[in-house]
This record gives C-alpha cells, sequence and structure tokens, in this order.
C-alpha cells in the first residue's frame, strides 16, 4: 500500500513493460473478435513528470525522456502512444496505453488498491464505458474477474515487489490462469536486481507446468547488486505468434536510445518453456 509509482514512472522498467505490452494488444488486434485486458495494478492511469515526485528521483529522465529523439523503427509504436498520451510532459500508465490500443469492441477492467491512486484513476476514466475501474485486492481479482466473457484477452499481472512473496504469488496466479483460462495471454513484470532470485521465479513457473513461456529482459549493467533495479523483465505465458521476433527487436533498441553504457547491459529474449 505505500509504494508510489509516481516517483518510478517512465523509467526503463517502464520503457521495457509498456513497449513490450504494445506489441501484445497489436497481436490481439489481428482478430476482428472482442477482447478484454485485465490490468491488476493499474495505478494513477497517468503520471505527470513536471512534477516534485519524478523531479526527485530523475528516473523518467533516465528513462522514457532519453528516447524521445529516437528514430528506430521497433519502438515507432511505443513512442507514438506515448506522444498520443501528452509526452513528454506526461507519462501515461499501462490503463492508458491499454484503452489507447483497444477498438469498440474490447474492453479494460483496471484494478488498483491504493486508496489514492483508485481515486485518480476512477477520475481518469470518467465516463468512459470501455474501462471498469475497480478498488479491490488484485490476487483476489485475478480469480473473480477471470476467464473472461469474450473467452480472450490479455491479463498483466504488475505488482510492486514490495511485499515478499510475490514471486510465488505470480506463479500460483500464472498457473490457475493456464488451467481455467488457456486462450489468455498472461504477462508478468519482475525486477532484475540480481540473478538468484529471477532464476528461482523461473524454474517456478517450469515446475508449475506453464507453457509455453517466455522471457523478456533487458539490464542496464550487471545484474550483480541487489540493492539496485538493474533490470526488469517480463515472463509470458502463451504469448502470440511473432512475438518473440517482435521483443529481439524492440530491447536492443530499447538499450540502445536508453544509453546503457555501463559494463554487462544487455537484453534476451528466452523460451523457458517451448
Amino acid at each position: 500500500m505505500n509504494y508510489r509509482h509516481a516517483f518510478h514512472a517512465g523509467n526503463h522498467a517502464d520503457c521495457l513493460k509498456h513497449s513490450l505490452l504494445l506489441s501484445l494488444l497489436a497481436a490481439l488486434k489481428r482478430k476482428p473478435a472482442p477482447f478484454a485486458v485485465l490490468d491488476t495494478h493499474a495505478g494513477c492511469g497517468i503520471y505527470d513528470l513536471t512534477a516534485p515526485e519524478a523531479a526527485r528521483t530523475g528516473e523518467a529522465a533516465r528513462g522514457a525522456l532519453r528516447l524521445v529523439e529516437s528514430t528506430n523503427t521497433a519502438l515507432a509504436p511505443f513512442l507514438e502512444t506515448l506522444k498520443q498520451a501528452g509526452f513528454p510532459a506526461f507519462y501515461p500508465g499501462s490503463p492508458t496505453l491499454i484503452r489507447a490500443a483497444l477498438r469498440p469492441q474490447d474492453r479494460l477492467m483496471a484494478v488498483e488498491l491504493h486508496p489514492e491512486d483508485h481515486a485518480k484513476l476512477k477520475a481518469h476514466f470518467k465516463r468512459d464505458t470501455a474501462v471498469a475501474v475497480h478498488k479491490r485486492d488484485a490476487w483476489e481479482a485475478l480469480r473473480a474477474l477471470t476467464p473472461f466473457p469474450e473467452k480472450r484477452g490479455l491479463v498483466l499481472i504488475d505488482p510492486p515487489f514490495e511485499q515478499e512473496g510475490d514471486y510465488g504469488r505470480i506463479t500460483e496466479a500464472m498457473a490457475m490462469l493456464r488451467h481455467r483460462f488457456r486462450a489468455a495471454i498472461i504477462a508478468a513484470w519482475y525486477p532484475i536486481k540480481h540473478r538468484a532470485p529471477v532464476r528461482g521465479f523461473h524454474h517456478a513457473l517450469m515446475e508449475a507446468g506453464v507453457a509455453p513461456l517466455l522471457a523478456a529482459e533487458l539490464w542496464l549493467r550487471e545484474p550483480t547488486d541487489p540493492q539496485r533495479l538493474n533490470g526488469s523483465g517480463l515472463v509470458i505465458a502463451n504469448p502470440p505468434q511473432g512475438f518473440a521476433e517482435d521483443a529481439a527487436a524492440i530491447l536492443p533498441a530499447l538499450l540502445a536510445g536508453l544509453g546503457a553504457d555501463e559494463a554487462g547491459a544487455g537484453s534476451a529474449v528466452t523460451w523457458l518453456a517451448p
């Protein structure tokens, strides 16, 4: 309940998560049938990059703001969507990016438990009939709001990793969803501080039978310091056809645009379970 994304909006983790999120949504739109999206940790919806919170950390300045002048075609859909939402003055959170990608027949369920952030999210989507904003626990919502009546869609799981056990909760949620909602694409974000917790998380997902399973990761420096957010990853169950290739083009473009020149910087797209 203490995590406030306003301090971190537009950082390198957001760039990874949101560029890949838009690629997943583009894949869903290849079919005319309607789909739904469940965003489990939706936040405020949009963030003012000129506000004191953003200035205090400078994370956007080292993140998305470095990409403004990028001409790499792999980043074009991401940067264009940001600009449509008011970037670089504002950075759109995942629910705003998702809403921008929806067609008239699609819908979004945005879940946020923090009272102040929920109020801002509710106001952000006021009178938008395509978006339902829920004030409830994310892990409870995952079971209550799935499967979707549309029988297809995306579940985005994005906890702040402030509590012990988030890796385990994600593993349980993804295993549950693969059992009861097999048509869904499931994407979960995770931090990369050092490698041991990430290896354990990947192994737990494979042991739980979550397949097919793909991991897309980007790190700005060698992930050996457990006190720093050295990088992040998105693990995707049931990824759409062609997504691995899209991710393999997006991640190096992000790395170059972010100016990651420290020793050990890199990216990888890895099939954990084909």
